[in-house]
């Protein structure tokens, strides 16, 4: 039987956080000095929205706005996805992509983000269970051979 991948065993744990009080140009720095691309954003120790990158260079690319003016809560988006550590990881996947999300917060049973599962953490998962399929190579090589052509 096979056995479940769990969205933990791919996450980023005890990512980076952001407080809602303070500037966009804060989430920017932050996102550029620890080269990540989403930041959950926190009122205390409760979780309150999802900033990313896009999110940031779309407000600073608005005329007349200042990001260092501008609050997180502006432009966080405020219902992130959020989800428990032992929630497989197929289950995740398949919400992310339909909702296109780009990032999940993994919380504990109290509310606390306790990891970020990503895109990226998404692509390194596909990429070990490829690896591990003994055709992956075999159906890759069969996909470059031309097609072959029927005559008339």
């Amino acid at each position: 039987m096979p056995q479940t991948i769990l969205v933990q065993d791919y996450m980023t744990p005890s990512p980076h956080t952001i407080g809602a009080s303070l500037s966009l140009s804060d989430a920017a720095n932050m996102m550029k000095a620890h080269k990540i691309r989403h930041l959950p954003v926190l009122d205390g120790n409760a979780l309150v929205g999802i900033v990313s990158d896009r999110d940031v260079q779309m407000v600073k690319s608005m005329e007349a706005v200042d990001p260092d003016e501008v609050p997180i809560e502006e432009a966080m988006s405020q219902a992130p996805y959020t989800i428990a550590a032992t929630t497989p990881l197929e289950v995740v996947a398949r919400h992310m992509a339909k909702h296109k999300l780009g990032s999940a917060v993994i919380v504990n049973a109290n509310q606390k983000v306790i990891g970020v599962f990503t895109v990226t953490d998404g692509m390194r998962a596909l990429a070990d269970m490829l690896g591990d399929l003994p055709q992956a190579a075999a159906i890759a090589d069969e996909k470059k051979k031309p097609a072959s052509r029927k005559r008339a």
